[in-house]
């Protein structure tokens, strides 16, 4: 019987999707390992986030209050001290900015292995770890046989489990030392280009080179005037600078996982589709009907964008 310990992660106040996310990976995991699953919740309105963390299949909630936010050393301290006590087979971190920032320092204190960015987890006798590598070209498997390990879990690969739990809520009196607290987190500031978070829409139209020319633009405006989506894009769009760079979807943009997603005139390389293939719906339109995103696609419209979103924008007016 081997456990894990799953870290939520909060900003301003607010869970991350990811939280709920990592729940689902670590529920799968602690079954795989005939475990318990508990999970942690650091600073903040601790009691808030435990409730609303309390889902199906989470066994024990831990929360740790000594602050209102992120701390660097305050979470290395206390996910460090409750690895621990709870000793765990896997400890799973969100593989965020934040994540990212605690999770190797975690590891180093625990003197455990390292693995980022995890897009599978399996164990049989050994916990093996799916990676993508080389602009999501190949995927690696990474095998560890350590008796713990620190991994963190890219966004979006999971879904999130909604349905309300039973789990118990402990209060980890954790034992920070603050002499080793030498970090504090100031404020936040919104990055250029932060005017919409598609992250979080639920109905996005997304368009690639195919519209060829900026104001041609417009009409995908249009369309996503009339339906109620959110606009979004390729990377050769945003490079242009005909959109910003917070509306980019890809390995090098953002990761999103909307009910529907529209891609229009985008072809489908591995470094787009990283970032939007867990959409719930996917519907391509493209002129190419060999076009990799058709690949993926639930439907496909093979066709002039020019012709067939003029007629998408009819039907629906």
């Amino acid at each position: 019987m081997s456990d894990t310990l799953v870290v939520a992660e909060h900003r301003r106040g607010e869970l991350e999707d990811i939280s709920y996310e990592l729940i689902t990976a670590g529920r799968e995991l602690a079954d795989a390992m005939d475990g318990d699953l508990h999970v942690a919740v650091i600073n903040g309105d601790v009691d808030s986030h435990a409730e609303q963390l309390d889902r199906d299949g989470v066994d024990t909630i831990h929360t740790v209050d000594y602050g209102k936010g992120f701390n660097h050393d305050v979470y290395t301290q206390a996910v460090t001290e409750l690895a621990d006590s709870l000793s765990p087979r896997t400890v799973l971190i969100p593989h965020t900015a934040t994540g990212m920032d605690y999770a190797p320092a975690v590891a180093n204190a625990l003197d455990n292995p390292l693995v980022t960015d995890a897009i599978d987890l399996q164990y049989d006798e050994e916990l093996t770890v799916a990676r993508e590598m080389y602009s999501s070209k190949l995927e690696s498997v990474i095998a560890t046989d350590s008796t713990q390990a620190v991994v963190t879990v890219r966004p979006a690969e999971w879904p999130p489990t909604e349905s309300d739990g039973s789990a118990a809520i402990d209060a980890f009196e954790a034992e920070i030392d603050e002499a080793a607290i030498t970090s504090t987190v100031t404020g936040f500031e919104e990055t250029v280009g932060g005017d919409i978070d598609i992250s979080e829409a639920d109905f996005i139209v997304s368009v690639g080179r195919g519209i060829e020319d900026e104001e041609n633009l417009e009409l995908i405006e249009r369309l996503c005037d009339v339906t109620g989506a959110t606009l979004a894009a390729s990377r050769p769009i945003c490079d242009n600078e005909w959109l910003s760079k917070g509306r980019q979807v890809g390995q090098s943009g953002k990761d999103v996982t909307p009910d529907v997603y529209v891609a229009i005139g985008i072809s489908g390389a591995v470094q787009h589709v990283s970032g939007m293939k867990n959409s719930e719906r996917i519907v391509a339109i493209n002129n190419d009907s060999t076009a990799p995103i058709f690949d993926i696609a639930d439907y496909g419209i093979v066709g002039d964008l020019f012709e067939v979103v003029p007629a998408l924008i009819e039907e629906v007016e």
